[in-house]
């Protein structure tokens, strides 16, 4: 791909896509307030395990207490039995629409987006595969029990595409409700940790012995995690809890660089590509991006592959934080938890530090946060990468 490609895009859908409601499962809470109070104060959900089922050494990882699932879960009267990966789908789901009564889950108007990299992968174990099905281990299986619990009556989407899923499930929600099929999109991510995860990564020797050191010069690899996410989208103003204000998704877009199965571009012109769609498709230009969630999975060859397709974008002096630090790497719910924390930023104008960023560690410099601060917000973008050369990006913006 040559450098800085010209492209011409139409856009002629005029129909707006809003944020009705939003969640978080993590560590660090069950609701997007609580993880983001937790964030302001710079409270990490990473912890060091000596030892643990899931990894045969010591390991830095954010994992959620299942004793807290399984006291939440029953508040909901389930009588089916459901895996760890769908209780936590399934309560994400359910605290969003919580959040905004407007919702109706049960309408054909309404679609679930369901996205994860690994799905119930933890049922390859011999101890958790007994007690279900060995279809559960299918994404479209686990997609169909999460849709089947709500009643609702449409073929859930599954997006699987490396760790631009949560993004690009977004991206899908919104086109979707720019055509006017459907009214509103629950869109959900959801991955947990496991011994086929952890080792997966240490055979490419990715996981740092430390808490991970996003864009930092001393960074060593990533922290695992596992999180659930949920944001619903709709194309009815009407369907917006009236004492927010409204946020639109104002643009978004994916490219493949198509550089190797596993390691980023070099160059970062197909995370570049990625963001000028999303600008162009938004009506934006760079000056008026405030915020910049970034991927930033604290891996060698990433934060650099970030750094020169900010700085290609002009975009190296707006304000950039990861929170991978935080939550750890949560593959399929990076992208949706990552957007709530930048949803949430919007609505306080309030930017989190990243944690542990202490010393520029690119090429290019890039303006990362290493504390939280203050700052009036209208437009965000928000970054993701993965293995195969994936990237994605989407834009919101206060109405």
């Amino acid at each position: 791909m040559e450098k800085n490609a010209s492209f011409t895009l139409k856009f002629e859908n005029c129909m707006n896509v809003f944020v009705a409601a939003d969640n978080i499962i993590s560590p660090l809470g069950f609701s997007s307030k609580a993880n983001f109070a937790s964030l302001k104060q710079m409270k990490t959900g990473v912890q060091f395990f000596e030892t643990s089922v899931f990894s045969n050494e010591p390991v830095h990882a954010a994992i959620i207490d299942e004793t807290i699932i399984k006291n939440e879960f029953q508040k909901v009267n389930a009588t089916e039995s459901y895996t760890k990966l769908e209780k936590l789908a399934i309560l994400s789901i359910r605290n969003a629409l919580n959040e905004n009564n407007l919702i109706d889950i049960k309408s054909p108007k309404t679609l679930i987006v369901f996205s994860s990299t690994k799905g119930n992968i933890d049922l390859l174990d011999s101890k958790s595969a007994s007690k279900f099905d060995k279809k559960r281990l299918l994404l479209w299986e686990t997609a169909n029990v999460i849709g089947s619990y709500f009643g609702n009556p449409n073929t859930p989407i599954v997006i699987s595409n490396a760790c631009i899923s949560g993004v690009l499930a977004l991206i899908l929600g919104k086109r979707l409700l720019e055509e006017n099929q459907y009214e509103n999109i629950v869109v959900v991510g959801v991955d947990l940790i496991s011994h086929f995860v952890v080792s997966g990564f240490q055979s490419f020797k990715a996981i740092s012995n430390e808490i991970a050191k996003p864009y930092d010069a001393n960074r060593t690899g990533i922290s695992l995690g596992e999180a659930a996410g949920t944001i619903i989208l709709t194309n009815k103003k009407e369907h917006l809890n009236s004492t927010l204000e409204p946020i639109l998704v104002k643009g978004g877009a994916s490219s493949n660089d198509a550089n190797h199965i596993s390691g980023p571009s070099r160059t970062g012109d197909g995370l570049l590509l990625a963001i000028e769609k999303s600008l162009q498709e938004s009506n934006l230009t760079a000056d008026k991006i405030d915020f910049i969630s970034g991927h930033g999975t604290a891996t060698l060859f990433n934060d650099e592959m970030e750094a020169l397709a900010i700085n290609d974008a002009h975009l190296e002096n707006v304000p950039m934080n990861s929170l991978k630090s935080y939550f750890g790497h949560t593959l399929g719910a990076a992208g949706i938890i990552e957007s709530v924390v930048t949803l949430e930023s919007m609505r306080n104008n309030t930017l989190i530090g990243t944690y542990s960023y202490s010393s520029p560690g690119t090429s290019k410099p890039v303006n990362i946060l290493s504390t939280t601060k203050e700052k009036n917000i209208s437009n965000c973008l928000k970054t993701a990468a993965g293995f195969g050369g994936c990237n994605a990006a989407i834009v919101f913006s206060k109405q």
